[in-house]
């Protein structure tokens, strides 16, 4: 039974849906970043959502079956201290959000061969993740919905959303305000309360738990 609590140092959570395979794995003690390895189950191809460290935790975990591509959510060091060494051992396509493309290069020597915008899709064999923007917490952040044809829908947040609020906008008010507007807008304003989220540190939440506090983190400003 899939309940999304990871440990670092412990092993991985597996949900099993109709036609995708999500392992949840915790990296790195300081940290405890949260990294996905999304398996289509018809065809086996395999995409990474966040290569945050510990390389050797995800490489077993990708095993022999290889990885399509690795997408990091956003910027920040914590994302994506893996990234070389995964895209060295796999050959995996690196996707990010445009705007955050060039400073993820810049910070782990490894090309962004795919930058993304709002609306882009990116393919897990035959599953379908949609790219959404969520500007804020930095301004190429992407959350990445797979809406299940057998369920419903599956939201990968980056550090964009999690249980009990926005991400963190180190005291910058106007950034604030235009990540709670994204949210608001593209995620709750589009999304059933049955959505299931996935954040980039910690527990999973669903959007009908959370969307009663929207006013409440509006007010307080974090």
């Amino acid at each position: 039974m899939y309940t999304g609590t990871v440990r670092v140092g412990g092993g991985p959570d597996v949900r099993e849906l109709e036609h995708l395979t999500i392992t949840k794995v915790a990296v790195d003690e300081r940290m405890s970043n949260n990294c996905y390895l999304l398996t289509c189950r018809d065809t086996g191809e395999q995409v990474l959502i966040d290569a945050a460290d510990s390389a050797e935790t995800l490489l077993p975990l990708i095993g022999a079956d290889g990885l399509a591509a690795v997408v990091t959510t956003h910027q920040h060091w914590d994302h994506h201290r893996a990234l070389a060494d995964v895209v060295s051992a796999t050959g995996a396509a690196v996707v990010a959000g445009a705007p955050d493309a060039d400073e993820i290069t810049a910070q782990t020597g490894v090309p962004v061969t795919w930058p993304v915008e709002d609306g882009d899709t990116v393919a897990v064999g035959s599953c379908t993740l949609e790219v959404i923007r969520i500007t804020g917490h930095t301004p190429g952040s992407i959350a990445l919905l797979y809406d299940d044809p057998a369920g419903h829908p599956h939201l990968f947040t980056g550090d964009s959303l999690f249980p009990g609020g926005v991400g963190n906008t180190f005291g910058d008010d106007a950034a604030f305000a235009t990540l709670l507007d994204d949210v608001e807008s593209k995620i709750f304003g589009r999304l059933p309360d049955e959505t299931w989220f996935y954040p980039g540190h910690g527990d999973d939440s669903t959007l009908g738990a959370e969307r009663p506090a929207l006013p409440e983190w509006r007010k307080r400003g974090w």
